[in-house]
C-alpha cells in the first residue's frame, strides 16, 4: 500500500477543517513562513518539525513515522535529520522503520561511520534491539573485513544477545570468537573475559583454559608496556579494568578449569600465581589494594576448597568457618561443599542448616561482578541435583531429594543446561522407584518439554 506523504496528509487536514497556515502555525509553533515552504515542498521537513505537525493534528506521536521514512530520502540523505528520526524510533520501539532507513543508507558506505556511532549511541541508552539492527546492518556493508568496526561490530552482538538460555550464549560465542583477535587490545581483554564466562557455564573448560591463556598474553604485553611508558595512564584508562586485573583474572579462570577437571594440583599451582600479585603489581592506589586484596580472599577460599575435594576433608569446618565472612561467596561455598560431602560421604547437615538463608543466593555480583544471574542459575541447577543426590546418600527425607532433583530438572530446562538435564534424567530413572505418581507425571511433563527443547538445541539426548 502507498504510503500518503505528510505534505498531503498535512493538506488534506487542514482543508477538512477550514484551518489557515495562521492557524495550524498557532497549534504547532511552526512559523508560518517555514510552513507554507515545507508544504510547498521546497524543503525537507526536520524531526522537530515532524514532532510539531504530529502534535497540531493531535495524532499519535508515531503516527507519520512511515511517511517520514520516504521524507529521510527525498532531499539530499542528511544525517542531521536520520539520526535523531532513528534515535525517535528507537525510543518508541519502532524498530520497523529503522529496518527500512539503515540497509538503503548503507549502500552508501561513507555512511557507515556514522550509523556505527549512532548504534553506540542508542547502546548506551540501553536501547538495545535497536542497536543490535543497525549493527548486524553495519557488519553486513563493511568493506574492510579485517577492520575494527566490524569486530566492534560483532562484539556487541555477541554481549546483546547474551541471555539465560546457555546453549544460545553459546551460539554467539562461537560466532564472535573468530573476531575477538581483531578488537583494540583492551576490549580484547574484556571480550576474552565474557566468552571465559559463556564457555565455562556450557562446561567447555578445555576451551576456557585457552582463553585465559591469551588473556594473561594480552594483558601482560600490555602491562609491561604500560609500565615502562610515561603516559601510563592514558593507556591504562582505556581498558574497563586496570591491566593487571586480567593477568591475576587469567591465573583465577585457569585454576577454575583445573578444578572442574579435577586436577586440584594444578589448580592450587594457579591459586599461588593470583595470590602472588602483590609481589609485582606496580600500583599502589586504594583500587589496587582492594583488588589484590579480593584475589587474595579468593586463594585462601580456593586452596581450602582444593584442599578438601582432594580429600582432606579435615579442613571442611575452616572452609566453612572462613566463608561465613564473605556473604557473596557463601552459595558458591555450600554448592563446592556439597559436592565434596557427596564424594566423600560427609554428613554436612550443620553446614546446611547455618548457610540455609543464603540458598539460593539471590544477588547477582561480587565486588567485581562475576556472577551474573544466568551464571547464578546454571550453579544454583547444578546444586540443586548434588543436593538431591546428598538426599538420597543420606536417605533423609526421599520425597524431599525427589522435589530437589525436579527443581533442578525444571530450571536447567529454562536455562537450556545440557549437562545438567542428561544429569537430572539419569538420576531420575535411577531412583525412579522412590517416586510417587504425582512425581512422575511432574517428570513426564518435564521430560516432554526436553524433548521440545532438543528439537531447536545443540543437546544431544540419545533415545529419550
Amino acid at each position: 500500500m502507498e504510503i500518503e506523504n505528510i505534505r498531503e496528509t498535512l493538506m488534506k487536514y487542514m482543508r477538512k477543517n477550514n484551518m489557515s497556515y495562521s492557524r495550524f502555525s498557532e497549534l504547532s509553533g511552526i512559523n508560518s513562513g517555514t510552513l507554507s515552504r515545507v508544504l510547498q515542498g521546497s524543503r525537507p521537513i526536520s524531526v522537530r518539525q515532524l514532532d510539531s505537525i504530529t502534535k497540531g493534528m493531535g495524532l499519535a506521536e508515531d503516527f507519520l513515522f512511515d511517511a517520514y521514512v520516504e521524507e529521510c530520502f527525498a532531499f539530499n540523505v542528511s544525517m542531521r535529520r536520520i539520526r535523531p528520526f532513528v534515535l525517535k524510533c528507537a525510543v518508541l520501539g519502532r524498530l520497523d522503520c529503522i529496518e527500512r532507513i539503515v540497509p538503503p543508507l548503507l549502500d552508501n558506505l561513507s555512511y557507515v561511520p556514522a550509523m556505527f556511532d549512532v548504534a553506540e549511541e542508542l547502546l548506551a541508552s540501553k536501547h538495545n534491539q535497536a542497536a543490535a539492527l543497525i549493527y548486524r546492518h553495519v557488519s553486513e556493508a563493511e568493506k574492510y573485513q579485517h577492520s575494527e568496526r566490524l569486530a566492534l561490530c560483532r562484539y556487541r552482538l555477541f554481549l546483546i544477545n547474551l541471555g539465560e538460555d546457555l546453549e544460545e550464549n553459546m551460539r554467539a560465542a562461537t560466532q564472535f570468537e573468530p573476531y575477538v583477535n581483531r578488537l583494540d587490545e583492551a576490549d580484547q581483554l574484556e571480550a576474552l573475559k565474557q566468552l571465559m564466562h559463556v564457555f565455562g557455564m556450557v562446561h567447555k573448560w578445555e576451551k576456557v583454559d585457552a582463553l585465559a591463556k591469551e588473556m594473561h598474553k594480552v594483558a601482560t604485553i600490555q602491562y609491561d608496556l604500560q609500565c615502562r611508558s610515561e603516559r601510563s595512564e592514558e593507556i591504562q584508562k582505556r581498558a574497563e579494568r586496570p591491566l593487571y586485573y586480567y593477568i591475576l583474572y587469567s591465573y583465577l579462570a585457569r585454576s577454575t578449569a583445573s578444578e572442574e577437571c579435577g586436577d586440584y594440583k594444578r589448580a592450587l599451582e594457579f591459586v599461588d600465581l593470583y595470590a602472588g600479585g602483590k609481589n609485582w603489581v606496580q600500583e599502589k592506589d586504594e583500587e589496587a589494594k582492594r583488588i589484590l586484596g579480593q584475589f587474595s580472599e579468593w586463594a585462601v577460599a580456593n586452596t581450602l576448597l582444593y584442599r578438601l575435594m582432594s580429600g582432606e576433608v579435615e579442613v571442611l569446618n575452616e572452609y566453612a568457618d572462613y566463608i561465613a565472612s564473605q556473604e557473596d561467596e557463601i552459595f558458591i561455598a555450600v554448592s563446592n561443599m556439597v559436592k565434596a560431602a557427596n564424594l566423600y560421604e560427609l554428613n554436612i547437615d550443620s553446614i546446611l542448616e547455618r548457610f540455609a538463608a543464603f540458598i539460593p543466593y539471590q544477588s547477582d555480583k561480587t565486588d567485581f561482578g562475576e556472577y551474573k544471574p544466568a551464571i547464578l542459575k546454571e550453579s544454583y541447577a547444578q546444586f540443586l541435583g548434588d543436593l538431591a543426590v546428598y538426599r538420597f546418600n543420606t536417605n533423609e527425607d526421599i520425597d524431599n531429594a525427589i522435589e530437589l532433583l525436579l527443581q533442578s530438572l525444571n530450571l536447567s530446562i529454562i536455562i537450556n543446561s545440557g549437562k545438567n538435564i542428561i544429569n537430572c534424567i539419569t538420576l531420575f530413572e535411577e531412583y525412579r522407584d522412590y517416586a510417587d505418581l504425582q512425581a512422575k507425571e511432574k517428570f513426564k511433563k518435564l521430560s516432554s518439554e526436553v524433548h521440545r527443547l532438543a528439537k531447536k538445541s545443540v543437546i544431544l539426548l540419545g533415545s529419550l
